[in-house]
């Protein structure tokens, strides 16, 4: 009689242990998943956007580009093609906000380094003074990866009109002229699809925290 009640005992931990498992697996799935927005130029502050996309609620896409990076080389769209990115806007001299920016940058390339899926493009806001040879000292100097971080220069007016255009990163006062200067601390999370996901403050330690735990949102999508 012993025997048959601890076996019985034995058959109602089992029981309870596969029930939990279950009840946690339901909970779980009647979780609604979190999703990123998809961010279009009506969904962001007018300020940062330019008058004639203003009304644009859809469809939106980073436009294609073509610079040159750190080492000499021609970069353009078809080299983030299927990738997801994180795109900034700095310069190589400035004292203020990019010495943080690129800091939290190179955070974020040691968590990626080996993430095949997740790339890196700061784009320079002095190209006229940020030449090559100027990218490739200021990466050796902050630990830049090749392969997963590009610095790239080029023509101002093309940099500035994406920034405004395409990133909805900075105020659209300015015509990419000589005395135009645009300065933006803003992070850009971009999709496989060149829709923009997220915006994050590149020199607060919680927004890196944040873009990171919204970086695994975005390539779980695209596990399913």
């Amino acid at each position: 009689m012993l025997s048959f009640f601890k076996k019985f005992k034995l058959f109602g931990i089992v029981l309870l242990g596969i029930s939990t498992i279950i009840v946690y697996l339901f909970y779980n799935a009647l979780q609604p998943q979190k999703k990123l927005p998809v961010y279009s130029p009506a969904m962001v502050n007018a300020e940062l956007v330019a008058q004639d996309i203003q009304h644009v609620r859809k469809y939106h896409t980073i436009a294609p580009f073509s610079l040159t990076n750190q080492n000499g080389k021609k970069v353009t769209q078809e080299d983030y093609r299927d990738k997801i990115y994180i795109a900034d806007f700095f310069f190589t001299t400035c004292p203020t906000i990019c010495p943080i920016m690129t800091t939290n940058m190179a955070g974020i390339q040691e968590q990626i380094k080996d993430d095949r899926d997740v790339l890196l493009l700061s784009h320079s806001v002095t190209p006229e003074l940020d030449s090559v040879a100027q990218l490739k000292k200021y990466a050796l100097e902050k630990g830049v990866m090749d392969h997963k971080w590009n610095l790239v220069t080029g023509p101002k007016k093309e940099i500035y009109e994406l920034a405004r255009k395409s990133y909805l990163a900075v105020k659209t006062d300015g015509d990419g002229g000589p005395y135009d200067m645009i300065h933006t601390e803003n992070f850009i999370l971009v999709d496989k699809e060149k829709r923009i996901r997220g915006f994050y403050d590149g020199t607060k330690t919680e927004d890196m925290e944040k873009l990171m735990e919204d970086l695994a949102v975005l390539k779980a999508s695209y596990l399913k």
